[in-house]
């Protein structure tokens, strides 16, 4: 993904059932996270060059995060997730990056189902807070 990409990346990411945009997500934060984390962040295109998938990715150099994973309903099931996935995960590899977590809303079964299709499992010892700044 790159920083042109991003306008029409938001657009799709609204579009998206499951997909939560907030503050966070405008173009200059992107834009700096996407900078902040080169080469780490991708888009799927079809044929005629539409967007049909997008995921964030980034690190913290412990940890790896996947963000907003997204795929156009038409495109869902032919792999198009898991490639996206499998992409981040091997740059993260490279980076030394040994874990990597991904954030889905609690009531989500078709994430949950994704996720945990390829592996993903829940942390039950674990508790998510978080404190605006």
């Amino acid at each position: 993904m790159e920083k042109g990409d991003l306008p029409e990346v938001i657009q799709f990411w609204q579009r998206m059932e499951g997909i939560g945009l907030s503050e966070s997500d405008s173009y200059s934060a992107l834009s700096f996270y996407l900078q902040r984390n080169p080469g780490l962040s991708w888009v799927a295109r079809n044929r005629d060059r539409d967007l049909i998938g997008a995921v964030l990715c980034g690190h913290d150099g412990r940890r790896g995060y996947l963000h907003h994973l997204a795929v156009a309903p038409d495109w869902r099931r032919k792999g198009i997730g898991r490639a996206l996935v499998d992409r981040c995960l091997s740059s993260l590899r490279e980076l030394k990056i040994l874990k990597c977590n991904v954030f889905l809303f609690s009531h989500n079964p078709e994430g949950e189902a994704f996720w945990g299709g390829m592996g993903w499992k829940g942390r039950e010892d674990l508790v998510l807070m978080q404190r605006v700044l």
